[in-house]
């Protein structure tokens, strides 16, 4: 496939686990060393179609900011190929723990996989957790699908509550609709609330703040809870699961990945 056409496969790409539309992203890019010039337009394309998914911005900004960008790219493709967080996530598991999610994630879903003793509760948003549900049946993890209206009983008699992270920094995250209602319950029954960060997901400020901006651009033209993503404060969330290893919600844990690469922020004029 010619990479141009490659670029516009991944860009209308939709539904794709992360990781793999990062790799696929990063074979294209790879592919541009004919045209290193188009290297910050497809970056930009890329991001502009894909608003909330925090690993492509991690990809574009560190290759648009590297020397060798073209060296970088696989490099980064690796880390995410690589990534430990659901390993991480599997060992600091209590033993036996009844676990809260919701939708389809992935990280996530990988983690609980290689424990055999966990009880999933599975929360349900317009059927977002299917493919989930069947990914756990897969790998013979015990669960149950939960409606979301009864987020307040499942997460009253959790261990922990389990959100995927889109996209972070110290303040705010971006994460699946419907997230934002288990943190809330989570914390009225004080039940600590993880957020599953892999690799690429800790952005810097301008980044989350332009992935809030175009939330609230699309909230303009439908209605809000139609968002297949929101907003989530950090505030709400007591610990981070990242690559190495469980940290408490702070600083040190939100610590950006990647540098701003202005470029990315930029929308060309019409």
């Amino acid at each position: 496939m010619h990479p141009i056409e490659h670029l516009r496969y991944v860009a209308r790409a939709h539904g794709v686990d992360p990781a793999a539309l990062v790799e696929e992203t990063a074979h294209a890019l790879g592919s541009l060393h004919f045209d290193p010039a188009g290297l910050v337009v497809a970056c930009r394309r890329i991001v502009e179609r894909h608003p909330f998914t925090g690993p492509l911005w991690w990809l574009c900004a560190n290759v648009t900011t590297s020397a060798e960008p073209f060296e970088a790219v696989w490099e980064l493709a690796e880390q995410i190929r690589s990534d430990r967080t659901a390993s991480e996530l599997a060992a600091e598991l209590p033993d036996e723990a009844t676990v809260v999610t919701i939708g389809d994630p992935s990280v996530v879903g990988h983690g609980l996989a290689r424990r055999g003793d966990v009880r999933v509760l599975a929360l349900d948003v317009d059927h977002s957790a299917t493919s989930f549900v069947r990914r756990l049946e897969r790998y013979d993890v015990d669960y149950e699908p939960v409606d979301a209206g009864a987020a307040g009983a499942a997460t009253r008699v959790a261990d922990v509550v389990l959100i995927e992270a889109l996209a972070m920094d110290e303040s705010n995250v971006v994460v699946p609709s419907g997230s934002s209602t288990i943190a809330a319950a989570a914390a009225a029954w004080e039940t600590p609330v993880w957020l599953v960060a892999g690799v690429g997901r800790r952005l810097p400020a301008a980044y989350v703040d332009a992935m809030a901006a175009r939330r609230a651009e699309i909230a303009k033209d439908v209605d809000d809870w139609s968002i297949d993503v929101e907003i989530l404060p950090t505030r709400l969330v007591t610990d981070v699961v990242g690559p190495h290893g469980r940290m408490p919600m702070g600083p040190p844990a939100a610590r950006a990945e990647c540098p701003v690469a202005a470029e990315l922020l930029n929308r060309p004029a019409m």
